[in-house]
């Protein structure tokens, strides 16, 4: 729908942001011998939540990414769309924090405790933030294109706090992962299938958290329409 479209396209950068931040817990390591076998069953604790999770937020950036090519798309079909992929994501994040807190502090880790809390409230404050831009576009008015158009430019500016956060959620992890719990987690067959189908070209989403200055252009675009 013109007007909304390029609006739509900042919101799928945004959250094709999440996808990336998963993958923060698949990283590779090379030296995997005579880990810690508590910590290699903290890790699969951990591993074990992230496909499901990973999934659902690659849905919902995929379902973002298709509204946003069917430029016929009515306000209502949109604000459906979105509110859907922001509950999607609101889940997710929900699940990998209880996951991780469930998990416990890794065992035998320098800071393992305040490093694992560091990730636990960044990833429900992400959680919360999503949760919040469902509400907001619920409340959009779908019946008059103009209005809803500039409620979802209004959603649309608040994407820049999420993308901060993701990039401290992001932080947070490699924090957290870092010696022997990045070895731990790499033998981890759950984070090696996540790791292996993000970084597939063919499985990549083209909106990365890099695309942040088109993500802006659209914004503008989207305001000077």
């Amino acid at each position: 729908m013109e007007g909304t479209d390029p609006v739509n396209k900042k919101l799928a950068a945004a959250l094709s942001g999440g996808a990336v931040l998963v993958v923060a817990l698949s990283g590779c390591s090379s030296n995997n011998k005579g880990t810690d076998p508590k910590l290699i069953a903290w890790a699969k604790t951990v591993c074990d939540a992230v496909p499901a999770q990973d999934a659902k937020i690659k849905a919902a950036n995929e379902a973002i990414s298709t509204a946003v090519s069917d430029t016929t798309s009515s306000p209502a079909t949109i604000q459906k769309t979105d509110s859907k992929a922001f509950q999607d994501m609101s889940d997710a994040y929900k699940a990998l924090a209880s996951a991780i807190s469930g998990a416990g502090a890794p065992p035998g880790v320098d800071e393992g405790a305040k490093r694992q809390q560091n990730v636990v409230t960044t990833l429900n404050s992400l959680s919360a933030s999503y949760a919040d831009l469902k509400k907001k576009v619920d409340a959009l008015d779908t019946k008059n294109q103009a209005k809803f158009a500039s409620g979802l430019q209004d959603i649309a500016s608040q994407t820049t706090q999420l993308e901060t956060q993701s990039k401290s959620g992001t932080a947070a992890l490699q924090a957290l992962e870092q010696g022997e719990v990045k070895d731990a987690i790499a033998e981890q067959a759950s984070c090696k299938k996540v790791s292996a189908t993000t970084t597939d070209p063919a499985s990549t989403p083209a909106s990365t958290p890099a695309s942040g200055s088109t993500a802006s252009a659209s914004a503008s675009a989207a305001t000077a329409g």
